[in-house]
């Protein structure tokens, strides 16, 4: 028996995972004891759409324990499963998990990257769903997708292995889709000068002059960067607003601050700070991988 963990952080790129077994993953479990059930309003503050880091997945391999689910998430020392949440052991898991001593203190995803997810996860702990403002409507946009969540929103294989970049494009593949990875171009740096070309290569087409207005043809999606660490997508819909679907997780039509999304220059992104450019997708005529 094992436990696979992943640190759901990235939206674009897959993100990092790690098992352990043996004297680790006896450890990881005794933090882990359920302590009493959790309220269904806390759960959704904690699973809240959100670009940046999510918390852990925790997969157990083979043999399960009996009082943790096959597959759940653990965010703010809490343990979210299919049927009901409840409260670590250590309510401090994370920081544990994450220590020197911690399995997955010795990740390595790149240099910097320890640092990286510490800021997220501070941003993540901090951050408050603020009152809606009132927006002005955009224009409608003939040409472009319906927002219709609960196609991509299945819980499992679709929501699961689709990331923002099949999103935007409104193009499933089940592969986590790579900007240019179908061309045989794929980005070679997570910025702006390195990922816009792949998506070319995909035949999406480079409109950094759109400033946010429908084209004639196709549907309009922006590229946004978290420099050196992973790339987003936003795509336009059928009613001039913006939506995307941050990584594994749900589609959503709010940004990290809960609002809705007139224009993706101007909305709450987390760490993805890069606005790259618009990009025009038109049906039909892409193929991503």
């Amino acid at each position: 028996m094992s436990l696979r963990i992943t640190i759901d952080v990235f939206s674009g790129r897959p993100n990092p995972v790690v098992e352990v077994s043996g004297k680790q993953e006896k450890e990881v479990l005794e933090h882990l004891k359920p302590k009493g059930v959790v309220s269904k309003r806390e759960v959704a503050s904690l699973v809240r759409p959100h670009l940046g880091y999510r918390g852990l997945i925790v997969e157990q391999i083979g043999v399960r324990t009996r009082n943790l689910p096959r597959t759940f998430r653990v965010v703010g020392g809490t343990i979210i499963g299919p049927e009901e949440a409840n409260r670590t052991a250590d309510e401090e898991f994370e920081d544990f998990l994450f220590s020197r001593r911690g399995p997955l203190g010795k990740v390595k995803v790149a240099t910097g990257f320890d640092k990286f997810l510490a800021r997220e996860i501070a941003r993540f702990h901090r951050a408050e769903i603020r009152r809606p403002h009132k927006i002005h409507k955009p224009p409608r946009c003939r040409c472009a997708p319906d927002y219709e969540p609960a196609w991509w929103n299945d819980g499992g294989q679709k929501q699961f292995n689709n990331n923002c970049y099949n999103y935007s494009a409104n193009y499933r593949t089940d592969t986590f889709a790579q900007p240019g990875r179908a061309a045989g171009a794929m980005y070679t740096a997570l910025t702006c000068a390195s990922v816009r070309p792949a998506a070319v290569a995909d035949d999406l087409i480079a409109k950094p002059n759109a400033k946010n207005r429908c084209p004639e043809d196709g549907h309009l999606v922006a590229l946004v960067i978290a420099p050196n660490w992973d790339f987003h997508w936003y795509r336009k819909g059928e009613d001039g607003m913006w939506t995307h679907k941050p990584g594994g997780t749900p589609a959503t039509n709010v940004d990290n601050s809960g609002h809705l999304i007139p224009d993706p220059r101007t909305a709450d992104r987390g760490p993805y700070t890069n606005f790259c450019t618009f990009m025009v997708v038109k049906h039909g005529h892409i193929k991503i991988k």
